[in-house]
This record gives structure tokens, C-alpha cells and sequence, in this order.
């Protein structure tokens, strides 16, 4: 958050140093104590100064949607560089997604786990809000995949590994996802992945009903309208880990026809590439199982099913953590400007700035 006596300044967040996982603490005791950490955050609220982007100068547009568009700035008072998410309120409110944004920011001030996006700091003017996120410059997970097509399974599984733990972490603070894709997973500048977009997460004690995520990876229980929990997550969990190593989703032969596709989901009925390994066509098979009496992940054993799998039995989850594993892939970065990893945006043109406070009541506690 902004000081007081200089909006423009932001504390360096005290939770970006690299934190060190001992192998000598049990997982468990950590998992409570980042449960604990979360929810003495999520009962406080802070609201966003009212300073915009006044104290960072506007470099490059990153990406853009139906809500606006991100914008890589830099502060004016260091070499900070941030992604800055620019939410136009008039959109917000048109579209009925008010809760959705309190909510997103409030997920993003809370979460603290070394494979998630987090909050930086937020604003807010006249017409926009503005989420300022760390600046992951090596691209998104997916135009990487998409270049080369396929992973082999060791490359595939250094990757879902820190989604797993990613997931894992989530649902230990009682954390829906809801929209995992390629598309939401972000490289960063040592080859390790960030998972972002949290506009679906959503904090969930027990079962929910809500309809939203991305049409190939939804599992049958949202398509059916039937109540969820965690298990939603794991299904398209399933679905991202046969995508990295066949090079397409399980679904997508269908996808020119949604209604038949979503059919196929839940029907389960997809073709397991022949050159899957054993292990790896076991773990896709119990992970896309639309019984979820079998579906790994929701069984008694929990996330254990999912983490002691033969398939990922080469995995040193602690040195995963600590980021001592070299990356497959590391992308080329040359500076902090340096946007080769992103597609190329067009730069809008400026916005005309109102002269009175948009939906100022709607958006006071944001």
C-alpha cells in the first residue's frame, strides 16, 4: 500500500525475499502456519489510495481484455519495474462483476506462496483500479509451449509440480481456482513458474455452485450444475498435465462445438496418447475420473494421492521450493524493458479522464 506522506513511494513487500524450506519441518506444520498467516489477512481490509498511476511512469502495454489492459510501469522514485492491472470501472459495473473485483484484489493481498502472483500494491482513481503485481518478464507458460509445441514428461513435470503446490497451498486456505490454463501461468526470469489471474478464486469453506472457468478445461460437476469443492481444480489439473505433453487438451478435438464437447466431459471420454508413460497415463486416468469417488485429489488420502504418485517420484518437493532445481527452460531476458517474451499490443489511445469520481460509492472500500 501507498504512505501516507508519499502516495507515490511503495514498501517493498516483506514477503518477496525468497523463503527457505526446510525438509527437516514437516510440510503439514508449514501448510498451518501459511493457513494461519492468510486468514489474519483476509479479516483486514485496506483501502487503495485515490493516486492512480501518478507516481509511475506508463512503459508498454503487456496485455489487454474486456475490463482494460496491463500495463508494465516503472516507479519514478527507484528501478522498480510492475505489471499494473487497469480495471475500467464503467466495465465493472456494466457487467455485473463488482463482487469479482473486491474479490480478486482481496485474494491477491492474502495469498503468499512461492509459485502464486500477489498484490504489490493498489489504487485507484476517477475512472479506473488499478492492481499493481510483480512483473514476470519471461512470458506466459503457454506462447512458450505453443513455440515448442511438446514437453517431454521430465520437463512436464517440473512444471506441474509447482502447480500442484501452487493448488495445494490454495486449498489449504480454503482457496478455489477455478480457471487453471497455460494461458494463467506465467514464466519468470529463472525458468519457475507464477500462476496469476485470480479473478475465479474464490474462498470456499464447503461446496459451491458458480458457473465460470474455461470451456476445455471444465470438469463435468460445473457443466452439470451439481455442487463443488476442490475438486474442480484437480480435474483441470489433469487436463494441463495431458496438454503439456501431448500438445493439446484431452478435449479440444471437440472443441469446435461446445455443447459436444462439454458431452465428451462428462462422458470422460478422451484418447490417451500411446507414447504416455505408464505412470503418467495412471495419474491423467485418476485425475479425469468424473466419478469423484475416484478422482484423485478428493479421496481420503487427499492431495497425497496426487503428490506421492509414481509419476512424480523424481520430484524433490524442498528443492523445488527453494528454486534449487535447474529449469528446463530458462527464457532470455535482457533488461527489465525487455518485452520479447510478450506478444506486441498496440498502444490505445489516451483516455479521456473524468472530472468526477465514477461509482465512487460502489468501488469506497476497494
Amino acid at each position: 500500500m501507498a504512505r501516507k506522506d508519499n502516495p507515490g513511494i511503495y514498501p517493498k513487500a516483506d514477503y518477496k525475499s525468497q523463503q527457505t524450506f526446510s525438509p527437516s519441518l514437516d510440510y503439514e506444520t508449514v501448510l498451518i502456519k501459511f493457513r494461519e498467516d492468510f486468514n489474519k489477512r483476509w479479516e483486514s481490509n485496506t483501502v487503495s489510495p485515490e493516486t492512480g498511476l501518478e507516481g509511475f511512469d506508463e512503459k508498454a502495454t503487456l496485455g489487454a481484455g474486456s475490463f482494460g489492459r496491463v500495463v508494465l510501469v516503472k516507479e519514478k522514485t527507484s528501478i522498480r519495474y510492475f505489471a499494473a492491472k487497469i480495471l475500467l470501472k464503467d466495465q465493472i459495473v456494466r457487467t455485473k462483476q463488482v463482487s469479482h473485483v473486491h474479490n480478486e484484489k482481496k485474494v491477491l493481498e492474502c495469498i503468499r506462496f512461492p509459485f502464486l502472483i500477489y498484490l504489490e500494491f493498489a489504487t485507484k482513481d476517477y475512472d479506473c483500479l488499478y492492481l499493481g503485481l510483480p512483473f514476470i518478464n519471461g512470458g506466459e507458460l503457454f506462447t512458450y509451449h505453443r513455440k515448442v509445441r511438446k514437453f517431454n514428461e521430465k520437463q512436464a513435470r517440473f512444471y506441474a509440480a509447482q502447480v500442484f503446490l501452487g493448488l495445494e497451498y490454495m486449498h489449504n486456505v480454503h482457496l478455489l481456482y477455478r480457471d487453471l490454463k497455460p494461458e494463467n501461468i506465467l514464466i519468470d526470469n529463472n525458468g519457475y513458474l507464477k500462476i496469476t489471474d485470480f479473478g475465479f478464486a474464490k474462498k470456499v469453506e464447503t461446496r459451491t455452485m458458480t458457473l465460470c472457468g474455461t470451456p476445455e478445461y471444465l470438469p463435468p460437476e460445473i457443466i452439470q450444475s451439481k455442487p463443488y469443492g476442490t475438486s474442480v481444480d484437480w480435474w483441470s489439473f489433469g487436463v494441463l498435465v495431458f496438454e503439456l505433453v501431448a500438445g493439446n487438451s484431452p478435449f479440444s478435438p471437440f472443441s469446435k462445438d461446445v455443447m459436444v464437447m462439454y458431452a465428451k466431459i462428462c462422458e470422460g471420454e478422451y484418447k490417451m496418447p500411446a507414447f504416455f508413460s505408464a505412470q503418467l497415463r495412471d495419474l491423467v486416468d485418476h485425475l479425469l475420473q468424473v466419478d469423484l469417488s475416484k478422482r484423485y485429489g478428493n479421496l481420503t488420502n487427499g492431495v497425497k494421492d496426487i503428490k506421492d504418485h509414481a509419476w512424480f517420484k523424481p520430484i524433490d518437493w524442498y528443492g523445488l521450493l527453494n528454486q534449487e532445481i535447474a529449469a528446463p527452460y530458462v527464457p532470455t531476458v535482457a533488461n527489465m524493458e525487455d518485452l520479447s517474451n510478450f506478444d506486441k499490443y498496440p498502444e490505445p489511445k489516451p483516455m479521456h479522464k473524468s472530472k468526477t469520481n465514477r461509482h465512487g460509492e460502489v468501488f469506497a472500500n476497494f
